[in-house]
């Protein structure tokens, strides 16, 4: 299904479906993609770790990104801490690592806020995007793919936490117009999926 044209931003294929399977807008000349699937196999330049503080692995992305990857990310995560971060990584922060035995050339690791009522929290989820955003265009990096980020244990509700994250990636590449050739968002369920592709109609519209 092909939608309007906007400012610039082409917003193609299934934005306006009830259970979309992809989504999609072209944005500055980059591909902005919505898919539902796993992170870890993405063959993209780099993705993005929803990590915790501490850079040493945990539960949800963060563990499959370490299991499949395998050492050589927390060896560098390790290298990262004590070096640059000994108090661990600060919340909207990102730092790249290699990305191991993933099909992915990096591993930008950024730590999402734990939802809360706080004003700050949202400008905190959108600096993790704009951060790591910010250092694929340091390293050259033309295609990335993030998760959900702090939408698991963290408790971000997707459908607010969705919006934050499209208006960062937009005005990223609206900044930023040949950095990238994609952005793409690997959603684990439809409904994320679903969630992600109302709030991508309405940021490209806004």
């Amino acid at each position: 299904m092909l939608g309007s044209t906007c400012q610039g931003v082409k917003l193609t294929e299934a934005d306006v479906s009830r259970e979309p399977t992809s989504s999609e807008a072209t944005i500055g000349g980059c591909r902005l993609a919505l898919v539902q699937g796993d992170i870890t196999l993405a063959a993209v330049d780099a993705i993005v770790n929803a990590a915790n503080r501490s850079l040493l692995g945990g539960g949800g992305v963060d563990g499959a990104i370490h299991r499949r990857g395998g050492p050589e990310i927390l060896a560098e995560c390790k290298r990262i801490r004590a070096q640059r971060y000994p108090e661990g990584l600060p919340t909207g922060e990102a730092v790249l690592t290699a990305a191991g035995r993933l099909p992915a050339r990096y591993v930008i690791h950024t730590v999402g806020p734990v939802y809360s009522r706080r004003p700050e929290v949202p400008g905190l989820l959108a600096a993790c995007h704009r951060n790591s955003l910010a250092l694929a265009v340091d390293a050259g990096i033309r295609t990335i793919a993030f998760p959900a980020i702090s939408t698991g244990v963290y408790g971000y509700p997707v459908e607010l936490a969705a919006p934050i994250a499209l208006a960062a990636a937009k005005a990223h590449l609206e900044a930023h117009p040949s950095a990238h050739a994609e952005v793409r968002f690997v959603l684990f369920d439809a409904a994320t999926l679903a969630a992600f592709a109302a709030a991508l109609a309405a940021v490209v519209a806004a």
